[in-house]
């Protein structure tokens, strides 16, 4: 992946992501130019670009990190790959099947990556060898919750017509977890939501999966003043607990999952810190291959189960 990356979006993601990981930044734009000038000036970036047009424009430009509201992701990662860019985009990609395949269509000639922090972690194979080995019998069921902090007012978190809610900002973290461990090829997606935020947006997500094994992975997804973010995988014979996948921190945080035999003593895996963003930016820079095939899937499911609960709130 080249080095030369331009930044769509003048956010504190884009610092935390790339910037202080030692990402080489050439260029930022941003919706208001005085606040690009700024934040270049901060962050040392060499150029300031009026729009987003003009930095796709930049020939010196190899690769462009998205960080706009979630709406805004699939047009734009459309413009970069269809100007010969590589694509960094913030979680989700973008928002519905039909801008996956667009995008997937626009980027014959460029790699395409979501920004999915967790993504890849050594715990995820555990788990999927876990299930595939039957170590502790089948698999029933897992289950996910979350819980973010209460968004600012008048964000785009709670504007729905920008891909705003609880959802959008969880399901990535989720999806791929359990891509990772289980598959993703449900029989059923199914999602509910009072819809009761501001702006009728969702504040709280129950979402699941069923496959024709019986299995069925489940999310549940708010937000609120403590911050959550566990899995629960239940297995014949034992119950493995992941607490605090994804932390609130920029540092490196250790994980560990805690192994509860039926029939047997209980039993902790630990793995070493793990500074998520610094080992995202590896993969993606070290990557002969992106992330659309499988980024793909999460998003189709993704607006399935959104589609399922918009349904039911009218029906």
């Amino acid at each position: 992946m080249p080095l030369e990356i331009g930044l769509i979006g003048a956010t504190g993601i884009a610092e935390r992501t790339l910037l202080q990981q030692g990402a080489r930044i050439r260029a930022v734009a941003a919706s208001d130019p005085v606040r690009a000038k700024e934040y270049a000036n901060r962050h040392e970036i060499p150029v300031v670009h009026e729009s987003y047009s003009a930095l796709l424009a930049d020939p010196a430009i190899d690769a462009v990190y998205i960080s706009l509201h979630n709406s805004a992701h699939h047009r734009w990662a459309v413009r970069a790959a269809v100007a010969g860019k590589h694509v960094i985009v913030e979680k989700p990609l973008c928002l519905t099947a039909d801008e996956v395949a667009e995008l997937a269509f626009a980027a014959a000639d460029v790699k395409i990556f979501e920004a999915v922090a967790t993504a890849d972690h050594p715990w995820q194979q555990l788990v999927h060898d876990f299930i595939q080995d039957e170590n502790y019998g089948a698999l029933l069921k897992a289950t996910t919750q979350v819980r973010f902090a209460v968004p600012p007012p008048d964000g785009y978190r709670d504007r729905p017509e920008l891909g705003g809610g609880i959802f959008f900002d969880a399901a990535s973290y989720w999806l791929q977890a359990v891509q990772a461990t289980i598959g993703l090829d449900p029989v059923t997606a199914e999602g509910r939501s009072d819809f009761d935020g501001p702006n009728e947006v969702d504040r709280s997500f129950e979402a699941s999966l069923r496959w024709a094994t019986g299995v069925e992975a489940t999310l549940t997804a708010d937000v609120g003043d403590q911050h959550i973010s566990d899995h629960v995988f239940t297995f014949e014979r034992a119950t493995v607990k992941l607490r605090n996948f994804l932390r609130p921190v920029a540092g490196a945080v250790p994980l560990n999952l805690i192994v509860t035999p039926t029939d047997g003593d209980r039993r902790v895996i630990g793995f070493p810190a793990v500074a998520y963003y610094e080992r995202q930016l590896a993969r993606i820079l070290d990557s002969t291959t992106d992330d659309l095939d499988a980024a793909a899937p999460r998003i189709a499911l993704m607006d399935e189960i959104y589609s399922d609960a918009l349904r039911r709130k009218e029906s």
